[in-house]
């Protein structure tokens, strides 16, 4: 059997009033999928947890089965059993030049870009064998006509000199729209992504209207997201969620199991209202 990386890819807040454009993606090798999934399955169970896991659910009283959540997945990230890349943009920093093609386009064209750079692909594969990769898209809010460039523009990058170099392929049947209520990779995803979006945009702060207090949900989440933290700096101490991670080689943007990347125009000009 072929070796295979497995990617889940997801997105979240496109519109933030800090930062927008929020892209994640994990990746499995095929070696190391059935022992992931089966210790996700098992802390699940354990827990008991019935409904689709999905960050906008967490509240107080499951706060203990989220954090039991994310523990178990940190583990396997520790392990480098999982990647994971999160992208986004700030709004600070404005594009210039955009046409109304890149306008209308944007969603699309970013999640490119997040596909095909945040992993480090050019550094995946030193042996003279191809790879597969499998890649899982959650549902996109689009029309049919621009998902299925979308999934051409992935389809081409196997033709890149990246992906040539390191030997990689996708298959056309490959390249697929999923739902995540059946994929447990992606429920464990759109926590974290979740997390970064909640704290980079300030919602931590938020209060209902009329209060002077923050909700409890709001509490439950800010003490999700630290704990989502610590357990990256544990892996990465030092590490800062609003920039993007530094490395000391090209090729950590590969073995580094933990990154994020603040997506920056070639062209820009700064809005200093838009900064925190």
């Amino acid at each position: 059997m072929p070796k295979e990386f497995n990617i889940w890819c997801d997105e979240s807040v496109r519109k933030g009033d800090y930062y927008s454009n929020f892209y994640g993606g994990l990746l499995i090798l095929s070696k190391d999928k059935e022992h992931v999934i089966r210790e996700l399955n098992k802390v699940v169970e354990k827990i008991g947890i019935k409904e689709e896991i999905k960050w906008g659910k967490v509240d107080e009283v499951k706060l203990p089965a989220f954090i039991a959540l994310m523990d178990a997945f940190f583990k396997l990230v520790e392990k480098n059993k999982i990647k994971v890349r999160i992208m986004f943009t700030q709004n600070a920093k404005v594009a210039k030049g955009l046409s109304q093609q890149h306008l209308e386009n944007e969603y699309f064209l970013l999640y490119y870009q997040f596909f095909k750079h945040s992993f480090g692909f050019r550094h995946s594969n030193l042996t003279v064998n191809p790879i597969y990769i499998r890649a899982h898209f959650d549902y996109m809010p689009d029309t049919i006509s621009k998902k299925q460039q979308f999934k051409e523009y992935i389809k081409g990058l196997e033709s890149t000199k990246d992906f040539i170099d390191a030997k990689l392929n996708i298959r056309k049947q490959d390249i697929v729209e999923i739902n995540s209520k059946e994929h447990l990779p992606l429920q464990f995803l759109d926590v974290v992504l979740g997390a970064m979006q909640f704290r980079l945009n300030n919602k931590h702060k938020l209060k209902p209207d009329g209060k002077h207090r923050r909700g409890k949900k709001t509490i439950a989440k800010e003490k999700l997201f630290k704990h989502v933290l610590k357990r990256i700096q544990e892996i990465r101490p030092g590490f800062n969620i609003g920039i993007s991670t530094g490395y000391d080689d090209e090729t950590e943007k590969w073995t580094q199991p933990y990154r994020h990347w603040c997506f920056i125009p070639k062209e820009f000009e700064i809005d200093k209202s838009k900064f925190k």
